[in-house]
């Protein structure tokens, strides 16, 4: 272990807290500016979507939990100021839930099947409570807009299913609702998979290595076009 002198010691645990503080307020300000042109940009929402996860969860894998907290309440507290006190907070539903939680994991070294599992799950309930909140802003139930892909679905699935069995079937309204929960996990786990692949060919150019994919994950991973 290499000695060094109290001076020397002290200067390492500022320059080390200087620059932790430095990256919570750059990724911070670069979260709350990519939600910024997410909510009022009209082109590149889906590249939008999948990097704003991404400044909290390196953050979290550079400095730790604490920090990742940090940034999380950075982001939050300047997106009040600039959008309002409800709109502000949706950053974290369900994209600063999901860097923190994507974060946690990847500083710990654990597999991508626990945090790609839980992150599908949080970034599921984080679906769900942005839509009950935008709706009760928008004054409009938006979740008829995945009920009404839920009957599109559920009708091709039984109009396949009605020649084989020689019966005239309709989708009951129990079904449509699981239908459109199934439709939001689906999605969630593509977007999910899709953060960790993009994260193991970004991040390790950033210094930030995340944890190794499983074995039938690779062939995939190994397609980096970076």
């Amino acid at each position: 272990m290499t000695w060094l002198p109290p001076s020397l010691r002290s200067q390492a645990l500022k320059w080390s807290e200087a620059r932790r503080i430095t990256d919570t307020a750059y990724l911070a300000a670069a979260t709350g500016l990519l939600f910024l042109a997410l909510y009022y940009l009209p082109v590149g929402g889906p590249l939008l979507r999948l990097a704003l996860p991404l400044p909290l969860a390196m953050l979290q894998l550079r400095h730790g939990r604490r920090s990742g907290l940090m940034g999380a309440g950075v982001v939050t507290l300047l997106l009040s100021a600039l959008m309002g006190p409800i709109r502000g907070p949706l950053v974290l539903f369900p994209y600063g839930f999901l860097g923190i939680w994507l974060g946690w994991c990847w500083n710990r070294g654990l597999g991508w099947c626990v945090s790609w599992s839980v992150g599908t799950l949080v970034g599921s309930l984080g679906f769900v409570i942005r839509v009950a909140v935008l709706s009760l802003l928008l004054g409009s139930n938006l979740w008829v807009v995945f009920t009404n892909a839920a009957v599109r679905m559920l009708d091709w699935l039984l109009g396949i299913l009605e020649p084989v069995l020689g019966l005239s079937l309709a989708p009951t309204i129990a079904q449509v609702q699981v239908m459109a929960a199934v439709l939001i996990l689906l999605q969630n786990i593509v977007y999910t998979l899709t953060l960790h692949i993009v994260s193991y060919w970004i991040f390790p150019r950033l210094r930030s290595p995340i944890s190794e994919p499983p074995d039938l994950l690779r062939p995939l991973v190994a397609l980096d076009p970076l």
